[in-house]
């Protein structure tokens, strides 16, 4: 594999590592709902479900995602159906009971329930599986011993997501003041809770290509 391999595998990586997605809005619902604590542990739960997707592709497994449909569509409607009631149960916590202005915040994400939601979004989340069948290959030399290659890209893959991950913790957690205020917090978490649903309903209705 050559160093401009490589380098194009970086740039392509962190592009697609800082546009804006469902990583995003998990990461900043955590840091309102918990703090910069939860906000670390809750990226660190999507790091973990890279690395699971990242060893499964390796190992050839994700390859059944690309070549069964069915396979593909039973890990996207559980998605689906986990961040529809992710959004949803945010949402009705959000408006029951909570009218006054100086009503309590919503919902309290603790650490534990971050790192349990950041690491099963990230892996009921098949095109994190499809992304790496479908873009390592593309920068993998066509010689033997590929593996290792195939290891490093994870690895950089994983490495920058994380990296990106504190970035926008640390940046959500330097507007906290403004973002714990409470009626900005519950607007927050009713405007984060609706992009989840939006989410959830885009993965269910989203049939198209695995590869």
């Amino acid at each position: 594999m050559s160093t401009t391999a490589l380098l194009a595998f970086v740039l392509t990586t962190v592009l697609l590592v800082v546009t804006p997605g469902l990583d995003t809005m998990m990461l900043l619902r955590m840091v309102v709902g918990g703090g910069r604590t939860a906000g670390i542990v809750g990226g660190f739960g999507t790091t973990l479900g890279c690395v699971v997707w990242g060893a499964a592709s390796i190992a050839g497994l994700t390859a059944l995602l690309v070549a069964s449909r069915l396979a593909y569509d039973v890990v996207r409607y559980a998605g689906a159906v986990y961040l529809l009631w992710l959004g949803a149960s945010s949402l009705y916590r959000s408006w029951r009971g909570r009218r006054g202005p100086d009503a309590p915040p919503a919902e309290v994400i603790t650490p534990a329930q971050a790192l349990r939601v950041g690491f099963t979004t990230n892996l009921l989340n098949p095109k994190i599986g499809v992304f790496y069948l479908s873009l390592l290959p593309q920068f993998l030399p066509t010689s033997d011993g590929h593996t290792g290659w195939a290891v490093l890209l994870v690895g950089v893959h994983i490495v920058l997501g994380q990296l990106w991950q504190l970035v926008v913790v640390y940046l959500a957690g330097w507007a906290a003041v403004a973002l714990t205020r409470p009626a900005v917090r519950r607007w927050t978490e009713r405007a984060t809770a609706s992009v989840l649903i939006g989410f959830g309903l885009k993965v269910a209705l989203d049939s198209g290509a695995r590869g």
